[in-house]
């Protein structure tokens, strides 16, 4: 990786934890002239960056107007949650062929990780422990077209999904539920998978209402 790239990734990464801090708020325009003299560079790197965060779903590029924040309405949130459980659940289920003893470790790994990022109240770290542990399991359905779909989906709800893990609690219920999706997987017991897959994605769904209406 070249300087000007590090350099790149770097500002992305600051412009990630600014937008899931709030500093930068779904809907907001990201101002190139304005963040380059916030991160003290020129504006090709910042450009770069706000590509590197288009890539990820988190901003999206409006024609003549600029980049904004992503902004999704609350029923098409709701659709995305319903579709994200059916391709969770299959990915789950196909999971259940695959697991090696080599996954089981990283499974511990990853929910034993988010045990501890909840008790120390670590909101940033808990999510990208999620979002591990969830590309695992789609890794393990050995499907690429429900990878991309799923992909495709997640990128969508980061800002609003990341933001679900600030209220109290919700760490600790998440994790939960991840462990009895490891532990139908593990045993190699497809239908409990499928099942505790698509309701962990549905009360993710109530979570984020939940907090919509708080």
């Amino acid at each position: 990786m070249t300087t000007a790239e590090g350099l790149s990734r770097s500002i992305a990464e600051q412009l990630k934890q600014a937008i899931y801090a709030g500093e930068y708020k779904a809907g907001d325009r990201l101002n190139e002239a304005a963040l380059a003299v916030r991160m003290g560079t020129s504006r090709g790197p910042i450009r770069e960056a706000i590509r590197i965060l288009t890539g990820t779903g988190l901003v999206t590029p409006v024609v003549n107007r600029g980049v904004f924040v992503r902004k999704v309405s609350i029923q098409e949130m709701l659709e995305i949650y319903d579709l994200r459980a059916l391709v969770f659940g299959f990915a789950a289920e196909r999971a259940c062929e695959h697991v090696t003893d080599a996954d089981r470790a990283n499974f511990e790994s990853l929910l034993e990780g988010m045990d501890q990022a909840a008790q120390a109240g670590d909101s940033g770290l808990y999510y990208d422990l999620n979002v591990q542990f969830h590309a695992l399991v789609l890794a393990l359905s050995r499907s690429q077209r429900a990878h991309q779909l799923y992909d495709s989906y997640v990128k969508e709800l980061h800002l609003y999904r990341r933001q679900n893990f600030n209220a109290p609690g919700n760490m600790r219920r998440s994790n939960v539920e991840h462990r009895k999706i490891f532990e139908a997987i593990s045993k190699g017991n497809a239908a409990k998978a499928k099942q505790y897959a698509e309701e962990h994605i549905q009360a993710g769904r109530q979570r984020l209402l939940a907090l919509a209406d708080s």
